[in-house]
């Protein structure tokens, strides 16, 4: 068997994908990686057969992704002779799908939604220009994946593709055994608190992710300077080019000596361990790995009421706001201040909820589906 697996970057591949190129290599499959990068991906190339690079971006109106994209992925195809192709995130897999459109015994196609880009909130015209194309794609789609119940319910809703060819799956997987309670040393998780001078009493919250404006660090900040509390404490994991400006704010909400920044951090865990909750007030999310690492390790989550957090939150491992709601935001903060005893309840709730979730369940239902794929493959070369 040879399996492609297709993302926009290759950061994307080496976060999420190893686990299952490991798999179903171990099982003799051939398995090649095709995303922006990869190929000079040296932590990828150790789990991979080949790696492709190709020019496309995360940016929907880049040029690029359909005058050079377009050739690449067709070329890439050709030569590797594939049975099931498996593309992940909107772009990538638009421009795959394109690409391989009325191509004579093509592999079957899997895309994994990794949330629409139509969704309320946007505008009315990106929304009506995503899910058109998203429609059009869906016919040249063998099975369509999604991740969260929002998503499931608009391929339903919008007929995207037919319901034999939805699937729903909890996720892309996440390894309970690395995430989980005591996964690291108590002196590292100390060490957190070290770095920042944060008291070992002080209420402290973490906010893992991406500086991008969709994550809403802005909000974050605004609700923490509205904390009745000024003994809280609030660190911001990760990097991006809207950092400055975040900082900028700290400095003029008065709260910059309590805000932290640590940057891109080799290991999330010591910092997840350490916090009273984990913030997510994103604006957008598929399924969001922060608060999947944060509820394997019983760590509780205040995140803004969107799909994917929903899905994640929905058994009582954290609380709820309205995407934009500083006010809302900032009480609920004030409430895990309050509620220590309350929110380790609901830490321990969080941790034992996630079973489904587990990367070894999350494979099971790959081998399904891929069994389903290259039936339907075969099947439909018999008829040709």
């Amino acid at each position: 068997m040879r399996l492609l697996i297709v993302c926009t970057v290759s950061a994307t591949v080496e976060a999420f994908m190893l686990p299952f190129a490991d798999h179903f290599r171990r099982l003799g499959w051939k398995v090649d990686a095709l995303a922006n990068g990869v190929d000079q991906n040296e932590t990828c190339r150790a789990h991979f057969d080949e790696l492709y690079g190709i020019e496309w971006s995360r940016r929907p109106w880049d040029f690029r992704n359909l005058l050079r994209a377009l050739n690449r992925a067709r070329a890439v195809v050709t030569r590797g002779g594939y049975d099931i192709i498996h593309v992940h995130t909107p772009i990538a897999a638009f421009v795959l799908r394109l690409a391989l459109k009325g191509m004579e015994n093509r592999p079957a196609i899997v895309y994994t939604v990794h949330g629409f880009h139509f969704q309320p909130g946007n505008s009315w015209f990106g929304n009506a220009v995503f899910l058109n194309l998203e429609r059009l794609a869906g016919r040249w789609t063998d099975f369509l994946v999604t991740m969260n119940r929002t998503d499931e319910l608009a391929v339903r809703r919008f007929a995207i593709v037919p319901a034999p060819r939805s699937w729903h799956m909890p996720g892309i997987g996440i390894d309970r055994r690395h995430f989980r309670p005591h996964a690291v040393p108590a002196e590292k998780v100390a060490a957190v608190r070290r770095r920042f001078r944060v008291d070992a009493d002080a209420p402290l919250f973490v906010m893992i992710a991406e500086f991008t404006a969709r994550k809403r660090h802005r909000d974050a900040v605004a609700a923490f300077s509205r904390m009745k509390t000024r003994r809280a404490h609030l660190i911001f994991v990760g990097a991006g080019p809207g950092q400055r400006a975040i900082e900028s704010q700290a400095s003029a909400a008065g709260v910059s000596e309590s805000t932290h920044f640590a940057g891109a951090v080799p290991d999330v865990r010591p910092y997840i361990l350490a916090a009273r909750a984990v913030v997510l007030p994103s604006s957008q999310e598929g399924l969001p790995r922060s608060v999947m690492e944060s509820l394997c390790c019983g760590i509780p989550v205040l995140g803004s009421d969107i799909r994917g957090t929903r899905d994640l939150l929905e058994n009582g491992g954290g609380l709820l706001f309205p995407v934009g709601d500083v006010n809302a935001f900032a009480s609920l903060l004030d409430w895990f201040v309050e509620n220590p005893a309350k929110a380790m309840e609901m830490g321990s709730r969080a941790e034992h909820s996630m079973g489904r979730y587990d990367i070894a369940e999350i494979i099971k239902l790959h081998e399904e589906l891929y069994a389903k794929a290259t039936a339907k493959a075969a099947v439909g070369a018999a008829c040709r």
